[in-house]
């Protein structure tokens, strides 16, 4: 509830202030409309110019708070384009860090693709020698079975000597 009164507020508030920056050009297109009036026209041109005793000196004064009028609506206009342009730059640095913080994000989002690869590589990898050891064990498995079933079907030397080096192989290496 608060912050439907507190928004009500502030557009309240933008509302006067966008009236109140329109007051000084307002004031002061009318000033100088009156400092033509009693500067080039007399009561022959207007009869009520004749109620106005010292026009002169009444356009003097309406010169001078022209001129103080004309700078506060330089003022108004300064703040106005300093406000301005710091909202361009509160938005130029809003897209900025957005920028920057989806770059980040795609960056650590490659970089978590990148380690999920390497991962995915290693265990091909360790399939991969894994595979090669038990392709190997089977080869030297294979190996010793077919030395024992030659030796046991012909037991000579040369068998006998075969079926001695690969035990020897074995014993050497540890399989």
């Amino acid at each position: 509830m608060d912050s439907v009164f507190a928004r009500m507020d502030s557009s309240q508030g933008k509302i006067w202030l966008n009236f109140l920056s329109l007051l000084p050009s307002t004031i002061l297109t009318v000033l100088t409309i009156a400092i033509a009036f009693l500067r080039f026209y007399d009561q022959e041109d207007f009869t009520f110019l004749a109620t106005i005793e010292q026009p002169r000196v009444w356009s003097n004064r309406l010169t001078v708070a022209a001129l103080v009028v004309a700078l506060v609506a330089f003022g108004v206009e300064w703040d106005r384009r300093n406000r301005e342009a710091a909202r361009e730059a509160e938005s130029e640095r809003r897209r900025s860090a957005e920028e920057t913080r989806a770059e980040n994000e795609r960056i650590e989002r490659r970089q978590r693709e990148i380690q999920r690869d390497r991962a995915t590589a290693e265990e091909r990898e360790r399939a991969a020698e894994e595979r090669e050891r038990a392709a190997r064990r089977a080869r030297i498995q294979n190996r010793g079975a077919i030395l024992q079933i030659r030796y046991q079907l012909e037991p000579n030397e040369a068998n006998r000597q075969a079926l001695r080096d690969f035990l020897a192989f074995l014993q050497e290496y540890g399989e």
